[in-house]
C-alpha cells in the first residue's frame, strides 16, 4: 500500500469506506499553502501555463527556439542597442526601395542604372530578396501581355541551325504588331498582341499611313465644324449670333447666301425694328460673317499690324482676334466714308464677327459688279470720273485708301458707282500705303482703258491726281522708287516723334510735317 494513502487515511473522518470512493460524493481537495511571492512570480505562472498546454496538447511537438531577438537574449534596457535595432530596419527598408526604383526606371531597357553607391546595408547584411518587387510601383502590368523581345544589336540570335535574324517573318510580325499600340487613340488596334497576331511589313505601312490620314480628317473636320466658317454655312458660335439679332427683333428673317469670297460669306436679310429711335434699319440688310479660318488671314496681317489705329491692339499670340478686328475695321472705314458722302453701304451693327450692313441691291438681288455690268459709253465715261473723284475723297477727307479697289469691289446701282469691301482699307500714313494706292491706280486705269474711255489717264497721273503729289519720273520703277522714299521718310518719322506725315501738298516739294 501506498505509503501516502496511509497516511492520508486517518484524515478522511469517520465513515465507511465506500463513502470515500463513491463517484457522486463531494471530491476531497487538498490546499496547497504558498506565498505571496510565488503567486506574483512570473516563472510560476510561464511554468503553469506550460503545463496546461502539454496537457491540452500533448502531441504537439515543442519547437526549438531559434536565435530570435527576445527579452531573453538582448538587453532592451539600453537606449543605443534600440536606436542601432531601429537604424537596421530603416536601412533595409531603404535599400528596399532603392531597388524598386531601380527595376521602374531601368525596365527593359538594354542601358540600367544602380544605386548601389547609395544603400546604406550591405548585400551579405540584407535580409531582403531581390525579387520581391511590388509590381505596381513598376511598369511590367502582369495582366498585359508582355511585348516581343527586342533583336540584339548584332541582328540575329541564337547559334547555327537555330539562328533567327531581324528580318524572320515571326519577328517582323510580333514587332509590327506591337507598333500598332503607336496609333492615334482614336484608331482602335485590338488585343494584337495577346492574340500573337503577326502583321507584315506591308499590311503595316497600309494601316499606318490609314491612321495617319484619318487623324488629320479627324483634324480637319473638327476644324470646320467648330472654328469656321464652312462656304454658304455657319459654325454653331455664328449661328447663335444670327439667331439673338432674329430674337431681338433686328433681323425679320435671313433669307439666304448671296456671295462667298475668300475671307467673308455674305447674306441676305429683311430687316426689323430697332430698340433705339435714332437708329433705322434699312428693310433689306446685308449680313457679311468673316470667315474664322487662319488659311485666308495669314497673308493679309500686314493691312492690320502696321495700321496705327490697330497696332496696339494686334497681337500674333492671339491670331483669332485678329478677324474681329478686321471686322471692326470695315465697320469704321465704312463709317468715315458715310459721313464723306461716298456711296457704300451703311453700317447696322456690329457683333464680334458678324457686321450687318444695308443691302445694294432690290428684292434679294444684289447689284452686278462693275466687272459684270455692260455700261454705254457715257455711262462708263460717268462712272471713271465718279471713281476719280471718290478715290479723291477717300484719301483726302476719309484718309483713307481703298488698297483692293478693283472692278470686282465696285457695284452699280442707281445709275452710280458703289465701293464695298474696305476691310483692308488703310490711312495713307501706312508703310505701305502709297504702294497700295498706286496699285488701286494701276487696276482702275487698265479697266477703263479697256473700256474704251479715251480721257482715262495711266496709272502715274492718277497717282499724282488722287494724291496731290506731284511725282516726276520718267518710268515705273523710278516712281515707285521715289514712292518707297517717301513712305521711309513717313516711317522713321512716325516711330521717332510719333507724328504722322500729310502727304497732301500740291506742288512737288517734300512732304511737310503735321505738328
Amino acid at each position: 500500500m501506498d505509503p501516502v494513502g496511509v497516511a492520508a487515511a486517518p484524515d478522511a473522518g469517520p465513515g465507511p469506506a465506500w463513502q470515500s470512493k463513491c463517484p457522486w460524493g463531494a471530491p476531497n481537495t487538498t490546499s496547497i499553502s504558498c506565498s505571496l511571492a510565488d503567486v506574483m512570480s512570473e516563472q510560476l505562472a510561464k511554468e503553469l501555463q506550460l503545463e496546461e498546454e502539454n496537457a491540452a496538447f500533448p502531441e504537439v511537438v515543442a519547437v526549438a527556439e531559434g536565435p530570435f531577438i527576445t527579452g531573453e537574449n538582448i538587453d532592451t534596457s539600453s537606449d543605443l542597442m534600440l536606436a542601432q535595432m531601429l537604424q537596421m530596419e530603416f536601412d533595409r527598408e531603404y535599400d528596399a526601395q532603392l531597388r524598386r526604383e531601380e527595376k521602374k526606371i531601368n525596365g527593359d531597357s538594354k542601358v540600367s542604372i544602380s544605386f548601389e553607391n547609395y544603400r546604406k546595408v550591405h548585400p551579405y547584411d540584407s535580409d531582403s530578396s531581390e525579387d520581391e518587387v511590388d509590381w505596381q510601383d513598376t511598369r511590367h502590368d502582369p495582366y498585359r501581355a508582355d511585348k516581343p523581345t527586342t533583336t540584339p544589336r548584332k541582328g540575329f540570335i541564337g547559334k547555327g541551325k537555330d539562328i533567327t535574324t531581324k528580318h524572320d517573318e515571326v519577328v517582323c510580325g510580333r514587332k509590327n504588331t506591337a507598333r500598332m499600340e503607336n496609333f492615334a487613340p482614336e484608331f482602335q488596334v485590338g488585343d494584337g498582341i495577346g492574340m500573337d497576331l503577326k502583321l507584315s511589313n506591308q499590311v503595316f505601312n497600309a494601316l499606318k499611313q490609314h491612321a495617319y490620314s484619318e487623324e488629320r480628317r479627324s483634324a480637319r473636320l473638327h476644324e470646320k465644324k467648330e472654328h469656321s466658317t464652312a462656304e454658304k454655312a455657319v459654325d454653331p458660335k455664328t449661328r447663335l449670333l444670327l439667331y439673338k439679332m432674329v430674337n431681338a427683333g433686328m433681323l425679320e428673317t435671313i433669307t439666304g447666301c448671296i456671295s462667298t469670297g475668300k475671307e467673308s460669306v455674305v447674306f441676305h436679310a429683311y430687316g426689323g425694328k430697332s430698340a433705339t429711335e435714332d437708329k433705322v434699319i434699312p428693310p433689306e440688310c446685308a449680313i457679311k460673317v468673316f470667315k474664322t479660318t487662319l488659311n485666308e488671314f495669314k497673308n493679309r496681317d500686314k493691312y492690320i499690324k502696321d495700321d496705327y489705329r490697330f497696332k496696339d491692339r494686334f497681337s500674333k499670340l492671339n491670331p483669332r482676334k485678329i478677324i474681329r478686328m478686321w471686322a471692326e475695321k470695315e465697320m469704321h472705314n465704312l463709317t468715315r466714308m458715310q459721313n464723306a458722302g461716298i456711296p457704300c453701304p451703311q453700317v447696322v451693327i456690329l457683333k464680334k464677327h458678324v457686321l450687318v450692313m444695308s443691302f445694294i441691291g432690290q428684292d434679294q438681288v444684289p447689284a452686278p459688279k462693275l466687272k459684270d455690268v455692260t455700261l454705254s459709253s457715257e455711262d462708263m465715261k460717268k462712272a471713271y470720273y465718279q471713281i476719280l473723284n471718290m478715290m479723291q475723297q477717300l484719301y483726302k477727307e476719309c484718309n483713307l485708301v481703298h488698297a483692293d479697289l478693283s472692278e470686282y469691289n465696285m457695284l452699280w446701282h442707281d445709275g452710280k458707282v458703289w465701293l464695298i469691301d474696305v476691310s483692308q482699307s488703310v490711312e495713307p500714313t501706312h508703310p505701305h500705303g502709297l504702294e497700295f494706292l498706286f496699285r488701286d491706280c494701276r487696276n482702275v486705269s487698265q479697266f477703263f482703258q479697256k473700256g474704251g474711255v479715251a480721257e482715262a489717264l495711266n496709272e502715274r497721273e492718277l497717282f499724282n491726281a488722287v494724291s496731290g503729289l506731284n511725282i516726276t519720273a520718267d518710268d515705273e520703277v523710278d516712281f515707285q522708287a521715289e514712292i518707297e522714299a517717301l513712305e521711309k521718310m513717313n516711317e522713321d518719322h512716325v516711330q521717332n516723334h510719333g507724328k504722322k506725315l500729310s502727304m497732301s501738298s500740291s506742288d512737288g516739294d517734300p512732304p511737310i510735317y503735321d505738328e
